[in-house]
């Protein structure tokens, strides 16, 4: 049986937030179900361009606002632009319908270099995985970190 879980924080530009899925038998699967970015003074800033990105690896080395679909580790990334003085704002959310059963990072950076923070969303359905898929998800997860 299946169910929703959702987390949500803040985070300043360039900087990564851990979302704790490891379990010790690795048997809850996830998914990403919903992704959605939001400025935290939406409207009335400057202009905003955040790039938000969900990883199932570490990316502190890396948070830039530069978006790579054949990156084997991204999971999901929103796009949310703001102008203050535009009717209206823009938001773009692409993720990857795949499972995962680790942590996952989340990333935020602004493609135009504003610095206030912004708020992220994530829900995830959470699903039991049978022996042979948590083999299998611990074996990919193995092999995305061997071939850095």
């Amino acid at each position: 049986m299946s169910k929703t879980i959702s987390f949500k924080g803040q985070l300043a530009m360039g900087t990564q937030d851990i979302i704790n899925l490891k379990t010790n038998n690795g048997k809850t699967g996830y998914k990403v179900t919903k992704f959605q970015i939001i400025s935290s003074t939406p409207g009335t800033t400057g202009s905003v361009e955040f790039v938000a990105k969900i990883f199932d690896k570490d990316q502190s080395a890396a948070i830039s606002p530069v978006v790579n679909f054949t990156d084997s580790n991204l999971i999901a990334c929103a796009f949310y632009q703001d102008r203050a003085n535009a009717s209206s704002n823009t938001e773009t959310i692409i993720f990857d319908n795949r499972e995962f059963n680790q942590n996952i990072f989340v990333t935020i950076d602004d493609a135009e270099g504003a610095t206030i923070p912004c708020n992220y969303y994530i829900e995830l359905e959470t699903m039991p995985l049978t022996d042979l898929e948590t083999t299998k998800l611990t074996l990919q997860s193995i092999r995305q970190v061997l071939s850095r």
